[in-house]
């Protein structure tokens, strides 16, 4: 993103880059496909993109021709900041945990911890089926898209235990959203507080204690103690 470039490495030592910039979806992935057969690597891509409104085909989108270089480098920026906070609270959780991750599909930044029991089945495709078959609590940074509009943190439990709606967490500008069932901090108000890192760190902490227990978590065999 300093230079605006997608690099292409091979382990051959064949190096590849296509400059980023304003052009059509459809333009950007011909060329891509071009580089990586250029390189005698020959893959086959779902082109259908998801967890968008009204998605169109790569090979077919002559619609999206945006690249705003400064807009993206300040949300990858943003992103490296707060990997680090949300890769020590990981810490603190000793059960199965995921790493701290990008989604492409979302476009978020996620950490899930894991109480390691079963979760009742779901009926909502066999992708989520799969993703929460286990009990999980989740975390993550998120640009914003449907009825959230802005920029935030995000909470969730999934199976949603009784009563975690109603949970009381900090800082005080966090709220439940009935329709995502989650809860969501701003990420202008972390941006702006005295300590970015204890707003987010208290939001990640309260969220998950509030889950935990009302899930009935074994939070003495899942978590690191202090000496």
């Amino acid at each position: 993103f300093l230079e605006d470039n997608l690099e292409i490495h091979c382990s051959d030592g064949g190096l590849r880059r296509i400059k980023l910039e304003p052009m059509t979806v459809a333009d950007f992935y011909a060329k891509f496909m071009r580089e990586l057969h250029g390189m005698g690597i020959d893959v086959k891509i779902w082109t259908m993109p998801v967890e968008v409104p009204d998605p169109i085909r790569f090979t077919e989108d002559t619609v999206h021709a945006s690249y705003e270089a400064e807009k993206m480098r300040a949300c990858w920026r943003a992103m490296l900041v707060m990997k680090p906070v949300m890769e020590l609270f990981r810490c603190e959780f000793i059960g199965k945990c995921s790493p701290v991750h990008f989604f492409w599909g979302g476009f978020d930044l996620a950490v899930t911890r894991f109480s390691g029991r079963r979760a009742p089945p779901r009926n909502d495709g066999p992708v989520n089926a799969e993703s929460y078959s286990h009990e999980v609590i989740s975390h993550g940074f998120w640009p914003g898209g449907g009825p959230i509009q802005e920029a935030s943190f995000y909470a969730y439990s999934a199976p949603e235990p009784a009563g975690f709606a109603e949970s009381k967490v900090e800082p005080v500008s966090a709220c439940y959203h009935k329709e995502m069932k989650e809860f969501f901090l701003p990420y202008d108000a972390v941006r702006t507080a005295a300590s970015p890192e204890a707003e987010l760190t208290a939001f990640m902490r309260t969220t998950y204690d509030a889950a935990a227990n009302l899930a009935n978590w074994d939070r003495g065999e899942l978590e690191r103690r202090s000496p």
